[in-house]
This record gives structure tokens, sequence and C-alpha cells, in this order.
């Protein structure tokens, strides 16, 4: 399924402040895209765009942290969990309940999500386990 019309708020772009780490974010891309740095001025400066795509351009270019291929699947798990605590965003995701959620897109990311029948799907599996943990 794509991330959009019904299912648009699954995506990381639909507007959600998310507060991650100190620092409050309009969407969770601007959070996810922040955290692949430790210099906390680019975490701000990235917080302030516009825009999530701004913010994924942005993330292409700040000096990635360390242990980011490490830790990159836990700080999406963290930033969804936080998104989904917002009441109009628990109840939606709880909604999708018996869906199976796969982040189809166009743009061949199949680390994230399925292109073209191939991928690994991570967003929609990180999402139906924060869908787990809610529905207890």
């Amino acid at each position: 399924m794509k991330f959009r019309l019904k299912y648009a708020f699954l995506s990381n772009f639909h507007p959600c402040e998310v507060e991650y780490e100190g620092i409050k974010y309009p969407t969770a891309e601007h959070a996810f895209q922040a955290s692949k740095t430790m210099i906390i001025e680019s975490r701000e400066e990235i917080a302030k765009l516009e825009s999530p795509a701004s913010a994924k351009h942005a993330g292409h270019f700040v000096p990635l942290r360390p242990d980011w291929e490490q830790v990159k699947l836990q700080v999406m798990l963290d930033i969804l969990r936080i998104k989904f605590q917002n009441p109009r965003m628990r109840d939606a995701l709880i909604g999708t309940n018996g869906v199976k959620l796969i982040e189809e897109n166009e743009w061949n990311d199949t680390f994230w999500g399925v292109c073209n029948g191939r991928g690994q799907n991570h967003l929609g599996k990180l999402l139906m386990q924060v869908r787990s943990e809610l529905c207890g």
C-alpha cells in the first residue's frame, strides 16, 4: 500500500510534532534525518526546515554519526513510538489492525519499503511492531 490518502498518516512526511532527544520536530522525517548526526546545531537546523523533503535532503549532507548503520532501525522505532503517542495518530494506527503495512514506493527504497515488489519493508515492519505494542 502506498502511504497516501487514508494511509497518509503512516508516512514519516505526515505533519505530527515529534520531540526527540530534547528537540521538537514538525515530522518524524525531520527527527530521523537530524538523528543521523551528533552535532546539536545541525539537528536544530533540520528541525527548522520548512518541509520533510528539505529535511531528507539535509540528512544527506550532515556528518554521519559513527554508529549510524547499527542504530538507525532503533532510532526509527523510537521516533515512531513517540509519533504514535499522539492520540489521533495512535487511534489511526490501531485502526489499521489486521492490515499488513507495506511502504510501497517508486523511488527504489528497498530498505525502508518495497519498490516493484522487492524490498525489506523495514518501515512497515516497525509500524506493525508499534501497532502491536499499542494494541497490547
